[in-house]
């Protein structure tokens, strides 16, 4: 009898460890994004893993060790222009997945895993970054590895050069921030439209328009589909020398009816909306996918430090208010508006305390309407023309010292740009006129104005000389 119960037992933890066996996680597919300084491989898991990561030398190579895994589909990337030849893969045991990376030159990793979201499962996210500088050191490897088979690869897009620096009379910089990427979808269409792509294309459209204007230069911080961490943006721009950043977004909303266009600034206090607050929560995740970064002050007294980010991020918010505004104005000519005045949030890629920065909302891809024209060129063109227009009447306002538009302004070679002015309790159209120097007809034709009567509060477009077009 006792020989029947212990055979019985051992024939339940038999069976225990063959469900175990059988319900390792599994890695379903990798998929591979190129960025400018890094590569970034994303592993598609069925659940939970634990893993290590090591390099060898003579050959290069990387390993990544996946605990409570076995493979459930070929590790297939194309890999041409990045520093990965072949990728190879062996079941250490019935549970254990051991991938080897053959590499061209020496990488520096950094891994994590992530948990499910509303695109995909359970991933685990391995970086190799170009300059060792560039990521955390690597981990001492363990003993010796396995041999595995080759796995075959294919070519992908060569490498986006970047443009040489200016020389002379600086440009104002503007850098222009895709939204999402890589890894990172952002919100979806009910078409399949994925915010990525979309405001891929705006930014790049708004690169051209603004790179055609003399005295401008813009700048992408990212030319591709890849994930470029939140603050990573910001430090893009800060060492591309931005005078101003621009992010580029087409969210979702929880209800498929929300519709129109915003422009958002910083605000540290608190949303001034709930859909601004949705929106900051929902892009601010985005962080999760990894990165991190922010503004040194650690050579300073912390008490003077304090003082001298309160009085940059009180005079960039003021920048911010003021652009946005102008280029909220511009947007409202092609497109319906969600609000009249720029919105403030807490928007992860607007807390630069030395970059005016704004977030530009074109439209909700989750409306039906507004995902359709977003996808259409003329569409995309129109709205960069809308942006490009209230950066540029900003900055014929408030040239950047060193700068040949500001030049050309204080050498009385151009009149101020197009200007905004509220209306100041007393005044009147003629005096208004006067103040700026042009005619009172001018400003009629400007505002559509029907008569000279005025009301407090009301904002006036003050009419200027526009910019010449590059050569």
């Amino acid at each position: 009898m006792r020989i029947r119960a212990l055979v019985a037992v051992v024939g339940l933890l038999l069976t225990a460890l063959a469900v175990d066996a059988v319900a390792a996680t599994q890695v379903r597919s990798v998929r591979l994004w190129r960025a400018p300084d890094n590569t970034r491989l994303v592993f598609d898991l069925s659940g939970p893993v634990q893993h290590s990561v090591f390099t060898l030398t003579a050959p290069d190579r990387l390993v990544i060790d996946i605990n409570g895994a076995t493979l459930g589909g070929p590790l297939n990337v194309a890999t041409a222009n990045t520093p990965i030849t072949a990728m190879r893969s062996a079941q250490r045991t019935p549970s254990d997945l051991r991938v080897v990376i053959d590499l061209k030159k020496a990488v520096t990793p950094k891994s994590f895993t992530l948990a499910p979201n509303a695109q995909y499962g359970n991933r685990l996210v391995v970086d190799l970054f170009d300059n060792p500088a560039d990521a955390a050191p690597p981990v001492a490897p363990p003993p010796s590895v396995a041999t595995v088979p080759a796995v075959p690869v294919t070519p992908t897009a060569p490498a986006i050069k970047l443009p040489p620096a200016p020389a002379g009379k600086r440009d104002i910089i503007v850098v222009i921030d895709a939204g999402h990427g890589g890894e990172d979808p952002g919100a979806s269409g009910s078409r399949g439209q994925h915010e990525k792509d979309v405001v891929l294309a705006i930014a790049r459209e708004l690169q051209r328009q603004v790179n055609g204007l003399k005295g401008f230069r813009a700048e992408l911080t990212r030319t591709g589909d890849y994930f470029i961490p939140l603050r990573g943006r910001t430090e893009i721009a800060r060492k591309k020398g931005a005078d101003l950043f621009v992010s580029i977004h087409a969210d979702a909303a929880p209800s498929t009816a929300a519709f129109g266009a915003s422009v958002f600034a910083l605000s540290e206090r608190g949303a001034t909306s709930e859909t601004a607050r949705w929106l900051a929560d929902s892009e601010n995740r985005s962080d999760l996918i990894g990165g991190a970064g922010n503004v040194s002050l650690d050579d300073k007294d912390r008490m003077l430090a304090g003082v001298l980010l309160d009085l940059s991020m009180t005079a960039s918010l003021t920048s911010s208010l003021n652009v946005g505004q102008k280029v909220l104005n511009n947007i409202g000519r092609v497109t319906p508006l969600h609000k009249q005045r720029v919105e403030q949030a807490g928007f992860m890629v607007l807390k630069s305390p030395d970059i005016p920065s704004i977030l530009v909302e074109t439209g909700f891809i989750s409306n039906s309407n507004e995902a359709s024209k977003l996808a259409t060129a003329s569409h995309q063109q129109a709205l960069a023309r809308s942006i490009s227009s209230g950066v540029r009447q900003f900055f014929q306002q408030n040239p950047p010292p060193g700068t040949y538009i500001a030049w050309l302004r204080d050498s009385g070679k151009i009149a101020q740009g197009p200007r905004d002015h509220r209306v100041s309790p007393g005044e009147t159209l003629a005096m208004i006129a006067v103040r700026y120097q042009v005619s009172a007809a001018a400003l009629r034709s400007a505002n559509n104005l029907k008569s000279d009567e005025l009301k407090v509060g009301q904002v006036l477009t003050v009419p200027g000389t526009e910019l010449a077009a590059k050569e």
